[in-house]
């Protein structure tokens, strides 16, 4: 049987594919595209994620596409209206009709003689073998392995005579209620569950083994609301999201210029959020800089009601052990639990794990340098939508989405098939890729391309100069190398 063909063969329905759907629909209508989905249903980490209070800690001005505005009046917007807001661009774009809903792609290979990519994925649950072809292929598959979230090695766990569950795979079934609860993790998820859990449970403890910087923002925002009120749609989001933007790159900016003066800020507003009593060096104050790591939003200063109400109570030591009725920690000191919730974060996976091979040749993606912070030196014809450590995930998708239409609209006014960063310059030195030092950066670093020591192989993490680069910098740039192919 020929293999069905595409111009684009996008892997990931969630926010980052439905986003390079729609764009490939409004800047490339000639281009036909087809996006391969394992699951089997839109929304990605949206549709995952079902663990109570599910949010996102990006603001949805900027964690929104750029072409479609969000209207909701939560600025800090819980998971269902997130995933609501995805399934309806989908739905309005006529995109679904695009989606091989579970379609688990296994390997691409590429041909050089061809200028195609052989895509094969495993159908249904019986892993049926089935087969496309595309000229290039745009991968959306997020930065996290689906299939299990990370955690550690607890000495003594099988001896719990309660539940253990990890975040990512949260049920229904889970009861909480009246219960005693322990939360491991001081990241994003954590902040995030514990002030819900603590609505309904005994007691909640957040048990961390060291501190995170966090914040107390608005769900709402006042001024979006009011543009919202006295301008087109589209024109107050747009405001909104470039005030978003500054406001957040003028933060990362003070916070790598003056990390003292901003560790300074935070910690006072920690001390104003729990009073002067509460032990904020002990619970609240990291060893690391400012932005080093990302910094926790705590909607509307929940979890730090909780803390104050009662509710919940944050312990920061090391576990020595579980036993059947709790954990043992090194101090000494003893938690009894009735549920365990291991939010000790994601295990990153490049390309969704997916076997990639260039003329016969396996791809490692750990000995290929980042172009523009979207390509792979070496490999042709394959974007990956990725977001920004710093800021929101989406709008480092969006001009990533926009970049590969420019490429596309390019390659086919000078009728060219191929199009390949290639490492030339002698002088470019490879550097790891991400400057963090968050768990789940450091236990896959080795794993990941690296960048490179000037553009356009640097990543600078800045919107604004992407915008430049990705928006309006020149496509024959001396590194990107445009040919036809031999038996096209």
């Amino acid at each position: 049987m020929t293999p069905e063909h595409f111009d684009v063969l996008i892997v990931g329905a969630g926010l980052s594919g439905v986003g390079s759907a729609s764009h490939l629909q409004q800047n490339c209508p000639d281009h036909s595209f087809a996006i391969l989905e394992g699951r089997e249903s839109i929304g990605g980490t949206w549709d995952l994620f079902r663990y109570p209070g599910i949010r996102s800690d990006s603001d949805m001005y900027t964690l929104g596409y750029s072409f479609r505005p969000w209207t909701d009046s939560q600025s800090i917007a819980d998971g269902p209206a997130i995933l609501r807001y995805i399934r309806d661009a989908a739905q309005e774009g006529d995109i679904e009709r695009h989606i091989r809903f579970s379609h688990r792609v296994k390997r691409a290979t590429w041909s050089s003689e061809t200028a195609r990519w052989t895509v094969e994925a495993e159908r249904g649950s019986a892993g049926e073998r089935v087969v496309f072809t595309c000229n290039f292929l745009h991968m959306c598959v997020g930065y996290y392995r689906y299939e299990a979230g990370y955690t550690p090695k607890f000495r003594g766990i099988e001896q719990f005579q309660g539940r253990v569950v990890h975040p990512q795979h949260w049920t229904e079934d889970i009861d909480y209620a009246d219960k005693r609860v322990i939360v491991i993790g001081s990241g994003a998820t954590a902040v995030t569950l514990v002030p819900e859990l603590a609505k309904e449970a005994a007691h909640v403890v957040m048990l961390q083994r060291s501190p995170t910087y966090m914040i107390a923002l608005p769900e709402k925002d006042p001024i979006a609301l009011w543009l919202q009120r006295r301008l087109p749609p589209m024109l107050a989001y747009g405001i909104t999201r470039w005030k978003n933007v500054t406001l957040g790159m003028l933060t990362f900016s003070l916070s790598v210029r003056s990390p003292g003066l901003v560790r300074r800020a935070l910690l006072k507003h920690v001390r104003q959020q729990l009073g002067e009593n509460y032990d904020v060096q002990t619970h609240f104050s990291p060893r690391y800089k400012p932005w080093d790591q990302r910094l926790c939003v705590v909607k509307d200063g929940d979890l730090f009601d909780a803390i104050k109400d009662g509710r919940a109570s944050v312990v920061t030591d090391h576990i020595e052990t579980f036993t059947e009725t709790g954990i043992e920690l090194r101090s000494g000191k003893f938690l009894e639990a009735d549920l365990v919730v291991t939010a000790t974060g994601l295990e990153l996976l490049v390309l969704g794990g997916i076997e990639v091979s260039v003329d016969g040749k396996l791809v490692h993606p750990e000995e290929t340098l980042s172009y523009k912070g979207m390509m792979y030196s070496g490999v042709p014809n394959l974007a990956s939508s990725l977001g920004y450590t710093n800021a929101s995930w989406t709008l480092k998708c969006d001009l990533t989405c926009g970049y590969v239409c420019r490429l596309l609209n390019h390659m086919k006014e000078h009728n060219y098939q191929i199009c390949t960063p290639r490492l030339t310059d002698p002088t470019v030195k490879p550097i790891p890729a991400l400057d963090f030092t968050s768990g789940y950066v450091q236990r896959a670093i080795h794993k990941l391309p690296k960048q490179g020591s000037k553009k356009p192989w640097k990543l600078y993490q800045n919107y604004a100069l992407d915008v430049m680069s990705l928006g309006y910098g020149k496509l024959e740039d001396g590194t990107m190398e445009f040919r036809t192919a031999s038996r096209a």
